[in-house]
């Protein structure tokens, strides 16, 4: 997986607000419109930021160095959207009459430095992720599965890099080969299946998506290697495979159980209570 490229959207959250942040040139950036929704509570951030550029004629003037277009995880899939680093953000703040700008300071502040110390130890990025899973309600079984599966994912999409899936839409179509030959449908229809909108999908899915999930990328990682793939046509034909391996397994168990697996709960939606429950179920 080419990090730079295809780097997954991590949230970050100010006040109870999702901020999207990525890694670009080796610091976090941040989507401007989050950040400003964050400190101005607008229901049209987008319209604020416009009317914040015209106030202040030397933001204006300045906008091409402080906002960046970098690819970021959407509703839609990935779209470029405008992004700053802390330097560019510090700079949207002054022009933001806000009393919530001190704290946004100090907790920008801190997500600069954490970033710093997980490029010394990364092992921290890890540990940080498996806190914000825990405060969002998360199981540690299911919290478990899904660091799993995003290492699992981090090694197929190497692997893509490696044997000649260079482009976005590439990866987009041999993810969405796995999905449909696992679940029978593609990730942007399993999104709208749970009525996602911007969210991440994996974080919306119950024990057995996720299991599924990483037995049909797990798989077609296996079978690249054994195989020596090459090419995206060969690996659009893995990827079906391996899908097609995850999907064999789960029909056989709802078979089984009498109901499908393919869930449309938005697992994070559910309370605490819910997903216990639901998890004991498994």
């Amino acid at each position: 997986m080419p990090k730079e490229i295809i780097t997954t959207t991590k949230i970050a959250l100010f006040k109870g607000k999702e901020i999207r942040k990525t890694i670009y040139n080796n610091e976090w950036w941040f989507v401007i419109v989050d950040v400003v929704e964050a400190l101005t509570d607008s229901v049209q951030p987008n319209g604020y930021i416009k009317d914040m550029r015209r106030r202040d004629p030397e933001l204006a003037k300045g906008w091409g160095q402080i906002a960046t277009p970098l690819s970021i995880d959407t509703a839609g899939g990935k779209q470029e959207l405008n992004c700053a680093n802390a330097e560019g953000i510090f700079r949207i703040i002054q022009s933001i009459p806000s009393s919530k700008a001190e704290p946004f300071k100090r907790w920008l502040a801190k997500v600069g430095y954490e970033r710093i110390k997980e490029i010394e130890d990364p092992e921290l990025a890890t540990k940080r992720t498996r806190m914000l899973y825990k405060a969002k309600g998360y199981s540690d079984g299911w919290i478990e599965k899904r660091m799993r599966g995003i290492a699992i994912r981090e090694e197929l999409t190497d692997e893509w890099k490696n044997r000649g899936a260079k482009e976005q839409r590439e990866y987009e179509i041999l993810t969405a080969e796995i999905s449909k030959a696992a679940f029978g449908v593609t990730p942007s229809e399993y999104k709208k299946l749970k009525k996602l909108k911007r969210e991440n999908l994996r974080d919306h899915m119950d024990d057995f998506e996720l299991i599924f999930n990483m037995l049909g990328e797990r798989a077609t990682t296996e079978i690249h290697r054994n195989e020596n793939s090459q090419g995206v046509s060969k690996l659009k034909a893995d990827a079906k495979t391996g899908g097609d391996i995850a999907g064999g397994a789960r029909k056989k168990l709802e078979k089984r159980l009498g109901r499908s697996l393919v869930s449309k709960n938005n697992f994070k939606a559910l309370s605490h209570k819910e997903r216990l429950k639901l998890e004991a179920k498994k």
